[in-house]
């Protein structure tokens, strides 16, 4: 019984720090940060300069090398994390430091994501930051 309730707990965890990154509107960093697609989507709008779109290209291939590379250790992980909650007893030691290396990850790919946006918003001018934020807007509505 204990087994099943700590099962669902870890499960519960999971799924609601889930739920929470993926809320626009519970983030009260969001409106002042843009997501790398929607710069990509509009670099005529927005008049990026050759130099931008060379600097802003480096910045995502850089963490989408990370991204991939940390999907397959997060899944392993995870694999790892279901194993141990498979067996009849389990080593609450063990589950909790794996969730832990779970946890660690997904702490390197929320940070990376984040200075990925920021690295990106320095790299437009006053303009240009004011017209995504107007894309935004729009998008939003």
């Amino acid at each position: 019984m204990k087994r099943k309730v700590y099962l669902m707990c870890v499960v519960l965890v999971l799924v609601a720090a889930r739920f929470w990154a993926e809320q626009p509107s519970a983030d009260p960093l969001a409106e002042y940060l843009y997501p790398p697609e929607l710069v990509m989507q509009n670099q005529q709008v927005l008049g990026l300069t050759e130099e931008q779109k060379i600097a802003i290209r480096k910045d995502i291939q850089t963490a989408q090398s990370a991204f991939t590379d940390w999907q397959w250790k997060l899944q392993d992980q995870v694999e790892t994390l279901v194993s141990l909650i498979k067996q009849d007893r389990i080593d609450e030691q063990k589950v909790l430091t794996q969730l832990d290396q779970i946890l660690n990850l997904e702490r390197e790919i929320k940070r990376t994501h984040f200075t990925l946006v920021v690295r990106i918003k320095n790299k437009l001018t006053s303009d240009q930051i004011a017209k995504l934020a107007e894309l935004k807007k729009q998008a939003g509505k």
